[in-house]
């Protein structure tokens, strides 16, 4: 597993990472999100031995990276600053990794085949679109068949079908009890794939949870209702309490009162009701009210 103590990185008098511990359990997916300039991109590079904190630690399997004596055995690393030469054949680039790490040869024609970039082998990584890019950064993580994986924003450039792909594949590895952690600004595609979530702002944690209770705890539950008489239901729901407002459908959303009581008050008033339905807000929606509260109903 990945576990993180008191990381704290500072630039001057600017406070990128603030204190952050979390722990990233195996056989999962963990998305790691937060909004521009939460930190994540700063985190990751400490991670992996890339930035010196100014505080704290981060352990991979109960070692530091600096201690793995060949790193991409152990961690496969996708960040969003990668550069590889662009010279080289995609081939040529991922040989030399293996070689370094005293990975065998017949890896590289395995995860070229993995990410569907075999008949781009001896092509030059120059002329690569943004998407096959991304899949030689997979590659290149995978080449190890690491235990861990820590990947920075990977659907980049990636098309619908890729994205799919990736989705699968992050799934598998979790499967065969691997740690995976992603950072994504794509929260309908994040809410498919992880398990666990990291949710960091300012450098700081809000929340550290499983994806259904992060939902359950901070997500916005509603019901929505249809009816032909809406402003008579409006009248008699706002006296019960509850709060309300009109979609540009004609339908309500409601909250502060059940469904069951919505339908007992709309029966004892004679209000005949087309549609009745609970609903629970995205990840998107939830991920932003939390972020936007700045993190007053943080839960670890």
């Amino acid at each position: 597993m990945i576990d993180v103590q008191k990381l704290t990185k500072r630039y001057g008098r600017n406070t990128v990472v603030d204190g952050l511990t979390f722990t990233v359990r195996s056989g999962a997916v963990t998305g790691f999100l937060g909004p521009n300039g939460a930190g994540k991109s700063t985190t990751m590079r400490m991670m992996l031995g890339l930035t010196r904190p100014d505080a704290g630690s981060t352990r991979i399997d109960g070692r530091a990276y600096h201690e793995l004596r060949h790193p991409a055995r152990h961690v496969g690393a996708l960040l969003e600053t990668a550069a590889p030469h662009r010279g080289l054949t995609a081939a040529d680039h991922l040989l030399w990794l293996a070689r370094s790490n005293r990975i065998a040869r017949r890896r590289v024609g395995e995860v070229l085949a993995t990410v569907g970039l075999t008949e781009a082998a001896r092509r030059r990584i120059g002329t690569f679109s943004l998407g096959m890019g991304r899949r030689l950064g997979l590659a290149a993580a995978l080449l190890g068949d690491p235990p861990v994986l820590v990947l920075d924003e990977p659907v980049n450039g990636l098309d619908t079908e890729g994205v799919k792909w990736l989705r699968e594949l992050l799934r598998a590895m979790a499967a065969e009890g691997r740690t995976v952690l992603v950072s994504s600004h794509l929260m309908a595609e994040m809410s498919l794939v992880a398990d666990d979530l990291i949710i960091i702002s300012r450098g700081q944690l809000l929340a550290g949870t499983s994806m259904s209770d992060f939902i359950r705890r901070h997500g916005r539950t509603y019901v929505r209702v249809r009816t032909a008489e809406p402003l008579r239901l409006h009248g008699e729901l706002e006296k019960k309490g509850a709060s309300l407002r009109l979609v540009p459908d004609g339908g309500l959303e409601i909250d502060g009162l059940s469904a069951a009581e919505i339908s007992r008050l709309a029966a004892a008033v004679g209000v005949p009701l087309e549609e009745l339905s609970t609903h629970t807000g995205s990840l998107e929606d939830t991920f932003l009210e939390l972020v936007g509260k700045g993190g007053s109903d943080t839960h670890v």
